[in-house]
């Protein structure tokens, strides 16, 4: 079984945070969904549980920071071409959230852009071109 990964968010508004996700590109399980959270799957390895902040309370006893004012964490996906890292923040960005609120992060071998959710999560979105990626650091450490 591979590794995966579950990022659990708290989320002001559950039906707005699932609308959103769906828009770019996630499915919500609703095996793992109710009233409270929503299972949203990026792939087989990827999932991103959103709560309400109730339930999110019920996992730990520190105070629930605002993610529009303040930050702890970035998150980023990686995309298989350049564009669908524009199609995803695009997507984002059409849903509510904010397009790049960050600089673009562009090289020979990568592409970078990113998006806040309707929340104030901040998630990077990267294409590298492993390829390139290689012969550039072969020549640099030649």
């Amino acid at each position: 079984m591979p590794r995966m990964i579950f990022l659990n968010l708290p989320v002001t508004d559950l039906k707005r945070a699932t609308a959103f996700y769906e828009a770019i590109g996630a499915v919500r399980n609703p095996q793992f969904s109710d009233d409270t959270a929503s299972c949203m799957v990026f792939s087989e390895t990827i999932y991103v549980m959103l709560t309400t902040h109730d339930k999110f309370r019920q996992f730990t006893p520190k105070p629930i920071a605002d993610a529009k004012t303040s930050n702890q964490a970035l998150f980023c996906l990686s995309a298989d071409t350049r564009k669908e890292v524009d199609d995803i923040v695009d997507k984002a960005g059409a849903a509510g959230g904010v397009a790049d609120p960050g600089p673009k992060d562009e090289y020979s071998f990568m592409y970078g852009r990113s998006f806040e959710d309707p929340d104030g999560h901040m998630w990077g979105v990267n294409w590298m071109d492993m390829a390139a990626f290689a012969a550039q650091s072969e020549t640099t450490n030649a």
